[in-house]
């Protein structure tokens, strides 16, 4: 995606300071292997033998991680490439040659492609295997839990109805309706090793089966996964039922309400916390930095491809931030 300076790339390069958005941008095209990310969309690709010649893999595949990072529709990053100079660094577009800026309806079919044939649980998958090849995550230990994602409740549109997938749930004193996204992370360096998304109103612990790994021997999770052990389904499967499950509990032991007592149980509960609190770190990249915080498609299979995609790139920020330098899938 190199090619000759033009002048405006030496007019920008005189500026004083950079900005965040421009050091990210330059990170991530440093720290992911595009030649490795383009192969597994390449099987499933237009050949271009009919029509008009399809774009390339890679400028789609940038435009389409632009759009996870950054939380835009789809004319919304077609404009934001053409307005941001940092953002057509990163596309490769050369506004002096032939080709222009890919349009919303090119991104729209690139990522209808991308989820039909589950091309972003590949991407999930095998970062997941480069950092366990390079030792970046540790086994014997997973940390569970789940975030509310609000889907809109409006029913002005079509069929003047909300989506039938998602839910609302209570949770605390309030209402919410949407999805659950699920995640299991590794409890030694917090990268997500499993990803689930259901409607809001499924349960934290119905999914958890999901989550843990074959090899997993504790689990970690809030007061909202207390009692797995007596669930039926933990019970009957031979490796879940002998798993140490270490949650938080929601209040003190009878007769603990002072002295030594209490604070032994205050002092088990902040150890649990210590390594639990690990999985909160990539829903702070997914909900804060990426800006996803309310669904953007309807139904939860659409939603559930863009959180692998999501979870993934979670993990090579978390990844990047580690110092590892670059050539990763």
């Amino acid at each position: 995606m190199n090619g000759q300076k033009s002048f405006a790339d030496m007019e920008y390069g005189n500026r004083k300071r950079r900005t965040r958005r421009d050091e990210f941008l330059e990170a991530m095209n440093e720290i992911i292997a595009w030649d490795e990310w383009s192969a597994l969309v390449e099987p499933y690709y237009p050949k271009g033998k009919r029509g008009r010649p399809p774009r390339g893999v890679e400028i789609m595949l940038r435009m389409y991680l632009l759009q996870n990072w950054f939380n835009l529709s789809d004319e919304g990053l077609e404009d934001a490439i053409y307005d941001s100079y940092a953002f057509r660094t990163f596309m490769g577009v050369d506004f002096m040659g032939s080709e222009q800026v890919p349009d919303a309806t090119t991104l729209c079919k690139f990522r209808k492609l991308l989820d039909e044939n589950g091309v972003t649980k590949r991407f999930f998958d095998a970062l997941k295997v480069f950092l366990d090849e390079h030792g970046k995550i540790m086994h014997g230990g997973s940390i569970v839990d789940a975030t509310i994602v609000a889907a809109p409740t409006s029913t002005k549109n079509e069929k003047h109805e909300r989506d039938p997938e998602m839910h609302q749930v209570k949770k605390g004193n309030e209402w919410y309706f949407g999805e659950r996204m699920h995640i299991g992370a590794d409890a030694g360096s917090g990268y997500i090793h499993s990803v689930d998304v259901t409607a809001a109103n499924v349960e934290e612990r119905a999914v958890v089966p999901a989550l843990v790994r074959e090899d997993d021997e504790v689990v970690y999770g809030d007061a909202g996964y207390c009692g797995m052990e007596k669930r039926k389904e933990v019970k009957e499967d031979p490796h879940l039922s002998q798993i140490i499950w270490r949650t938080n509990t929601q209040r003190s032991p009878r007769g603990w309400q002072s002295g030594e007592g209490l604070r032994w149980h205050r002092f088990l509960e902040w150890q649990k916390s210590r390594v639990r609190c690990k999985v909160e770190y990539p829903f702070l990249i997914i909900k804060r930095i990426f800006g996803y915080r309310k669904v953007r498609y309807r139904g939860l299979h659409k939603n559930r491809t863009q959180a692998y995609t999501l979870c993934a790139l979670a993990n090579l920020y978390m990844l990047r931030q580690s110092g590892w330098a670059s050539g990763v899938i």
